[in-house]
C-alpha cells in the first residue's frame, strides 16, 4: 500500500475535471494537484463523447434572461436557480477561456463570428460547435495545456474506491485508490477533494455513457455521507443508435440532426411527433421526444430493432456530409448511411440531472468536499436541456477550482486519517477474493440493466417500481456473494464488482425517488400519475445515509431566487397542474 500527500485530488478528467484543475493550478501554482482517472487522461469519459456544442449567449439578439427562462422551463421549474443563473451568466467567460487560452477552435461565421446553431428546447440559437465532434476538440485542447502545468500531476487508470473522512467525520482527509494496472492500493492524503466522474446512466440496458462510467463518485459520496437530489431525473436522449449486437449499441445521433430539420418516422413512415408536440414537432425536448419514441415502439409502430428511424436523407447528401461528418462515420460502422437512408435509433439513458446536493460554488455537505459536473444536482432540474451538458461542466468545474483554492488556502495540515477506517475499506473490497464459488458480477450488471429498462425507466407506475426496489435488494446480496478469481492486477472481473456495486447504489435512490414523486415532471414520467401537480410537487426530492447506514428521504419546496416559475412563458406546456 502507497501514500502519497497532495493539497487538491481531483476525481476523473472530463470537462468539469479538467476544468477544476486549470482553475486551481493558475490560481496557486505552489499547489500539489493530483488529477485522476479510471480510464486515460483526456481519453474517456463522457464531456469527450459531446458532439453536438455548448450553449451560450453570444448574439446580441440573445439574453443571460432567456437562456435562463429556457433552462428552467426544460427543467419543470424545479431547478436550483441560483446554479441556473450561474450557469448561463458564466457560459460566455468559459467560451472566451476555452478559445483564447486553451486554443478550442470553434466553427465560424463567414465574418468571422462564432457559430451558433438550434437545439432543442431553446427560445435561440445558441450552441457553438466543432463539427459535430465538439467535446473531441474541447478536451483534446484541455489535455494539452494541462501537461504544461508543473504542479498538476495526471493518474492514468487509476479507480477511486472509496472517501476517507477524518476521525470527527467532519471533513475530508483523502482517498482510498486503487491502480488497476498494478493492483496496488494507494491512499491519497489531501486537504480537499473534487469529484467529477459522471454518472450511472450504464445501469440501463440501452445507454450512451462511456463504458467505464459506474456512478462511482456518486456511490462514494453517498457512502461518505453526502446529501443527494433529484435521483428520479434520468434523462434519456432520444437518438441512441441501435446496433445490433454491438457495443456501439446506444451511441448517440447528434441532436443538431433535429435542430437541422430530421424526420423521426416509425415504422408505418409517420412523423409521429404531430401526435406529441404539433408545435415544435422534433425540436421538442428530450424528454418527450424520448417518450414519444418509447410510446410508438410499445404501440407497436417500432422498427425491426425495436427502435424508430431518424431521417435527414431530404436536407441532401452533400450537406448531411459537410454538417455531420462525424455522425455520418458512426453510422457507417453499422453498416447505415446516415446521408441517403433513414437509421434505426432507440431511447438510450444519457444523463443524470441528480446528484450531490451542493452550493453555487460546488461545495457538500462535507467540510473539503467538492462536486462538479454530472455528479452534482440542482441545475437542470427535470431535464436537461441539450448543450447545457458541457456547458454545465466546464461552468461548474471552473466554480470549484476556485473555491477549493480558496478553502485550502485556510488549511495548513492535513486531516487525520485512521488506519482502521483504511483497512475496513480495503478488506470489504477485497472480500471477493476470498470466495471459492459465488456470483459472476456481468451477470449481475446484465440483470440490473434489464430490471432497470423494464421497471425503472420511460415510463413508470407504482408497481414495476416496487418490484425494482424488491429486485434491487436482492440484486445486492448477490454482490455479496460474487467471487474473484486471480490477481489484483488488471483484473476486469473485480473491477466489474466494484461497477456494480456502485451502480446498485444509485439504482436503488432513483427507484426509490422515483416512487415517492407521485407526478410527471420532466424527465420522471408516471403512467399512474400523467399530469404535473405544482401544488405539491414543485419540490425536491432528497437522500442521505444515516449512522445506521439506512437512506433517509425527505422533500423540500424549490426555492424561486430569480423568477416564479409560473410566469415563465411556456411552462404551463412542461408541466401542466390540475
Amino acid at each position: 500500500m502507497e501514500h502519497v500527500e497532495a493539497d487538491i485530488l481531483i476525481l476523473g478528467s472530463g470537462g468539469a475535471g479538467l476544468f477544476a484543475a486549470h482553475h486551481a493550478a493558475d490560481l496557486d501554482p505552489t499547489l500539489k494537484i493530483i488529477v485522476a482517472a479510471k480510464g486515460l487522461i483526456g481519453k474517456s469519459g463522457c464531456t469527450r463523447m459531446v458532439q453536438g456544442g455548448y450553449n451560450v449567449v453570444l448574439h446580441p439578439d440573445d439574453s443571460l434572461e432567456k437562456h435562463f427562462k429556457d433552462t428552467i422551463k426544460g427543467g419543470g421549474g424545479i431547478n436550483n436557480q441560483e446554479m441556473a443563473w450561474a450557469l448561463v451568466s458564466d457560459a460566455p467567460k468559459r467560451i472566451r477561456e476555452l478559445e483564447t487560452k486553451m486554443g478550442v477552435f470553434f466553427d465560424r461565421n463567414e465574418d468571422g463570428t462564432i457559430h451558433q446553431k438550434p437545439f432543442a428546447g431553446q427560445s435561440f440559437d445558441r450552441t457553438v460547435h466543432r463539427g459535430d465532434l465538439t467535446g473531441i476538440e474541447i478536451i483534446s485542447r484541455m489535455r494539452d495545456q494541462l501537461f504544461a502545468k508543473p504542479n498538476v500531476i495526471t493518474w492514468d487508470e487509476v479507480r477511486a474506491i472509496d472517501l476517507l473522512i477524518d476521525e470527527d467525520r467532519q471533513r475530508v482527509a483523502g482517498c482510498l485508490m486503487l491502480n488497476m494496472r498494478t493492483g496496488q492500493f494507494i491512499v491519497v492524503h489531501c486537504k480537499a477533494v473534487i469529484v467529477g466522474t459522471g454518472g450511472a446512466a450504464t445501469m440501463y440496458k440501452i445507454a450512451t455513457p462511456s463504458l467505464e462510467k459506474a456512478g462511482d463518485g456518486m456511490a462514494m459520496c453517498y457512502r461518505a455521507g453526502t446529501e443527494f437530489m433529484d435521483m428520479e431525473m434520468m434523462q434519456f436522449h432520444p437518438t441512441g443508435l441501435l446496433a445490433e449486437n454491438s457495443r456501439l449499441n446506444g451511441g448517440v445521433l447528434e441532436e443538431g440532426l433535429r435542430g437541422a430539420g430530421g424526420f423521426l418516422i416509425n415504422s408505418l413512415g409517420e412523423r409521429f411527433m404531430k401526435n406529441y408536440d404539433p408545435e415544435r414537432m422534433e425540436r421538442s425536448t428530450r424528454d418527450r421526444v424520448s417518450r414519444a419514441a418509447y410510446m410508438e415502439i410499445m404501440e407497436g409502430r417500432g422498427t425491426r430493432l425495436g427502435g424508430v428511424y431518424i431521417d435527414v436523407s431530404h436536407l441532401g447528401k452533400e450537406n448531411v456530409l459537410r454538417m455531420f461528418p462525424g455522425m455520418v462515420e458512426r453510422c457507417r460502422d453499422v453498416g447505415r448511411d446516415l446521408s441517403v437512408e433513414p437509421v434505426e435509433i432507440s431511447p438510450a439513458a444519457h444523463f443524470q440531472m441528480g446528484g450531490v446536493r451542493v452550493s453555487v460554488n460546488c461545495e457538500s455537505n462535507i467540510e473539503g468536499l467538492f462536486v462538479a459536473g454530472e455528479d452534482a444536482a440542482g441545475v437542470h432540474g427535470a431535464n436537461r436541456l441539450g448543450g447545457n451538458g458541457v456547458c454545465d461542466s466546464t461552468v461548474f468545474g471552473a466554480r470549484a477550482g476556485d473555491a477549493v483554492v480558496s478553502y485550502i488556502q485556510n488549511k495548513s495540515d492535513l486531516a487525520n486519517v485512521s488506519d482502521t477506517q483504511v483497512h475496513s475499506m480495503m478488506n470489504d473490497i477485497l472480500e471477493p477474493f476470498k470466495r471459492e464459488e459465488g456470483e459472476n458480477p456481468f451477470y449481475i450488471r446484465n440483470d440490473l440493466k434489464n430490471l432497470m429498462w423494464e421497471k425503472v425507466g420511460l415510463v413508470r407506475n407504482q408497481k414495476d417500481l416496487q418490484f425494482a426496489e424488491i429486485q434491487l435488494q436482492l440484486l445486492e446480496e448477490r454482490i455479496n456473494k460474487v467471487s474473484v478469481k486471480g490477481s489484483q492486477k488488471y483484473n476486469l472481473t473485480w473491477q466489474e464488482y466494484m461497477n456494480v456495486r456502485n451502480l446498485v447504489t444509485i439504482a436503488k435512490m432513483v427507484t426509490k425517488s422515483a416512487l415517492m414523486r407521485t407526478e410527471s415532471r420532466g424527465s420522471h414520467y408516471r403512467e399512474d400519475y400523467p399530469e404535473s401537480n405544482d401544488e405539491k410537487w414543485l419540490s425536491n426530492i432528497y437522500v442521505t445515509k444515516t449512522d445506521d447506514d439506512e437512506p433517509r428521504y425527505w422533500t423540500e419546496n424549490v426555492k424561486q431566487t430569480h423568477t416564479n416559475v409560473s410566469e415563465i412563458e411556456g411552462y404551463k406546456v412542461l408541466a401542466t397542474s390540475k
